[in-house]
């Protein structure tokens, strides 16, 4: 072939591969939503903030005793976290956020600050022998004693970005040595050529439709499409230790539990070790598939609102597990009480959750523990939280609303109480909260409007169609009409009215409160 035909065919190879690389650029390009930065730019809504900024976090490594604290804050104090995703900035990647994302169309004013600050900053990071997560704080809970719980209740979570990543490395995952397929890591791969790890980081963007948030994996003129479910993979208390903990491993102290039940409306009981609690956050979520086998879920930055309650040492708030104190974490949301078991032997994080499943449902509510482990074994799910983290995790489901005969239900607005009724497998509340809360309400024929800040919503009796504005989606429960009275499902105060909701059990009572923030 003629040389100068040859070179020729040769450039427009490159061009072409590269229009290609563009143009797939271009289809997984982000929504544009306001990114929120490290300053009051978004709405804060707990009363205390801690911004993601170099000061207030560290790198692949959890607190210790001796670490200074970023902020004090009261008993019962909401707070607001900036979370910062660790994906972009990563060794692998380049450490350089503005470089990695604008290859896939993300404008530079589009990468957070922070991740910025973090990438170019000074802070210590060893890509192989320290965890790969930002943890934000620790935070000073006043009051708080070795022997304590701290209560951890989550109230909100706000995508701070429209985008995500989600990661298969080399030597982790569930399938070390056969992912990622066909590359393998260069002795010489280094920040300035992240290529010759070898490992696979794919681009997601998200976006919002008919009210709800999807992730969107993309090739082509086809593409996958999934519901996010967010959370904060790292919520954690300071272990008494003066040594240095990899961020990666979940203990009995919490840390990256990566339980994906922990989202908004659910509480985390937390042993307290250290003077304070120093409570911490980090490894946000967007969505993550039990046993996040490829190594990361889908990853994305999150500012976190979180209240911090100190629960004293023998309080009845405090759950009954298999300790006669709390010695490990336990979870419970409105539907499910969560007993978490974790190990390096994934059989024995099984049996650990069984255990404490026994634990709590004989010493809570009484009931024999023969039954207890029958009824374990019709009814109940157990779930692998995460199978990538050395320590591994297993937590139970355990519904709550198959033990109404043994339980007394309320939600507090305030000072006031509405008593909670178990309908079709779900909790209801009388429509007359609303106007509690501070919601105008208005009924006419079986239609009901509300006015919240989110817009004005739209419900029918019977109907699990729900309109937010021009947006219209769909939830597995609908308003009913039982003894004369309009009663509303509990899961529609958080999910369509934006109204926080949070529960605790305290012996045979459980406990909501309801606020708007």
């Amino acid at each position: 072939m003629n040389k100068k035909l040859f070179l020729l065919f040769g450039v427009i190879a490159v061009l072409t591969l590269a229009v290609s690389a563009a143009a797939e650029a271009a289809s997984l390009r982000a929504d544009s939503i306001p990114v929120l930065h490290s300053k009051e730019d978004g709405r804060i809504k707990g009363k205390y903030y801690v911004p993601s900024t170099i000061e207030n976090v560290r790198w692949g490594r959890l607190p210790n005793k001796n670490t200074r604290t970023v902020l004090d804050v009261p008993s019962g104090a909401a707070v607001t976290f900036d979370t910062v995703s660790h994906e972009g900035i990563l060794e692998d990647q380049g450490k350089n956020p503005v470089k990695y994302y604008g290859s896939h169309g993300v404008a530079a004013k589009d990468v957070l600050q922070d991740a910025i600050a973090i990438a170019a900053s000074a802070l210590s990071h060893d890509f192989d022998k320290d965890g790969p997560h930002i943890v934000t704080g620790p935070v000073n809970v006043k009051g708080a004693r070795p022997g304590d719980v701290l209560k951890v209740e989550v109230l909100a979570l706000e995508p701070r970005v429209p985008y995500g990543v989600i990661s298969n490395r080399h030597y982790k995952g569930a399938l070390v040595g056969e992912f990622p397929e066909g590359t393998t890591r260069e002795k010489d791969a280094s920040p300035k050529r992240p290529e010759r790890y070898g490992n696979v980081s794919i681009f997601t963007p998200i976006k919002k439709i008919d009210g709800k948030w999807f992730g969107y994996l993309k090739k082509s003129d086809k593409e996958i499409r999934f519901p996010l479910s967010p959370f904060v993979g790292i919520m954690g208390v300071t272990p008494n230790t003066t040594e240095s903990w990899s961020s990666v491993p979940p203990a009995n102290i919490g840390g990256n539990i990566d339980v994906n039940e922990l989202g908004v409306g659910s509480t985390l009981y937390l042993p307290v070790e250290v003077e304070g609690a120093k409570f911490y956050v980090g490894d946000p979520h967007f969505v993550q598939g039990d046993g996040e086998v490829a190594l990361t879920a889908l990853e994305g930055s999150l500012r976190a609102t979180i209240r911090l309650t100190v629960l004293r040492k023998g309080s009845t708030a405090i759950p009954k597990t298999n300790s006669d104190n709390l010695l490990s974490p336990f979870a419970e949301t409105e539907k499910f009480w969560i007993p978490i078991g974790l190990n390096e032997d994934l059989d024995e994080a099984m049996k650990m959750s069984v255990r404490e499943s026994i634990s709590f449902l004989s010493k809570q509510l009484g009931i024999d523990r023969r039954v207890v482990y029958a009824y374990l074994s019709a009814a109940v799910d157990y779930e692998v939280s995460q199978v990538v983290d050395k320590t591994k995790g297993v937590h139970a489901l355990i519904p709550k609303v198959d033990f109404t005969d043994y339980l007394k239900l309320d939600l507090k607005v305030g000072q006031k109480s509405f008593a909670v009724k178990a309908l079709n497998g779900s909790f209801y509340v009388p429509a007359s909260i609303c106007a509690e809360l501070g919601l105008h309400y208005f009924v006419e024929n079986g239609n009901i409007s509300v006015r919240t800040p989110k817009g004005a919503v739209k419900m029918t009796v019977d109907s699990n169609k729900y309109a937010v504005g021009p947006e219209s989606f769909f939830l597995e429960v609908s308003p009913l009409e039982k003894d004369g009275g309009l009663l509303l499902p509990v899961l529609t105060l958080g999910e369509v009215l934006g109204v926080s909701v949070n529960w605790s059990t305290e012996g045979h009572k459980i406990i909501g409160v309801a606020q708007i923030l």
